[in-house]
């Protein structure tokens, strides 16, 4: 596989028709660039849309009375504690945010979590926290490291902001089943300084059968003010 701390321009999207969720956290300027996406499979997958709701973002069933399980996908994927901005791929987010609100850490958080229990794909955890202040981040992914859903493998990355670049980290390498699990290190790409461009490139480079949603968002350092995108292919936004 190709590295993947090379730079890369959002057009490598394309190369794989399912990676599950993904993350991208990164800088333009004196803005913070943020983008969480859903991709999906089953019925049960595809029936959601996201939504704000205050300085939130949430997730609801397009179809109520569709829903069979909402336990791993209806959640909150992004919230915010102080000057803390959250962003993950599952109830995580709350873990978090108690951790943060109690002096606890983000690290401290995910290693009271392991993976998702969907047996046989075992679907990592996948985590971002950045600060608005500054932009400085870290990614976490929480995967099963040996096949069979007993051990869990907590990983984590700490990134100084560099301009016009952001992490990218997601929960699968390709389309499979068992689905495989993301490897090696987030991804370094190249993102643009026009939020409109880095919304509709990725959600035109996402597999159009498999893509759910997608949020996208710069947070202005010296506010904390945030400008919101959220796409959506069952709901407009």
């Amino acid at each position: 596989m190709e590295s993947k701390v090379k730079n890369h321009d959002l057009s490598f999207l394309s190369s794989n028709d399912y990676w599950g969720r993904g993350i991208m956290i990164g800088t333009s300027g004196r803005r913070i660039a943020v983008a969480y996406f859903i991709m999906g499979r089953s019925e049960n997958s595809r029936n959601r849309y996201f939504y704000q709701e205050g300085d939130k973002v949430a997730i609801a069933p397009y179809d109520p009375a569709k829903l069979e399980d909402p336990t791993l996908i209806i959640y909150y994927p992004v919230k915010t504690v102080g000057n803390q901005l959250i962003v993950t791929n599952g109830d995580q987010t709350d873990t978090v945010e108690e951790h943060l609100n109690q002096g606890g850490t983000f690290e401290s958080a995910l290693r009271t979590r392991e993976f998702e229990p969907d047996e046989p794909h075992f679907t990592p955890r996948i985590s971002g926290i950045v600060d608005m202040t500054d932009g400085t981040f870290k990614m976490s992914i929480l995967k099963n490291i040996d096949g069979i859903g007993k051990e869990c493998g907590r990983y984590f990355y700490e990134y100084a902001p560099v301009d016009g670049t952001a992490r990218f980290i997601h929960t699968y390498e390709g389309n499979a089943t068992p689905l495989p699990t993301f490897e090696g290190e987030p991804w370094k790409v190249e993102i643009p300084e026009d939020l409109d461009v880095f919304t509709e490139t990725i959600w035109k480079r996402l597999n159009e059968d498999n893509k759910i949603s997608l949020c996208t968002m710069m947070i202005d350092m010296d506010t904390n003010e945030k400008d919101v995108r959220i796409l959506n292919k069952r709901m407009g936004d």
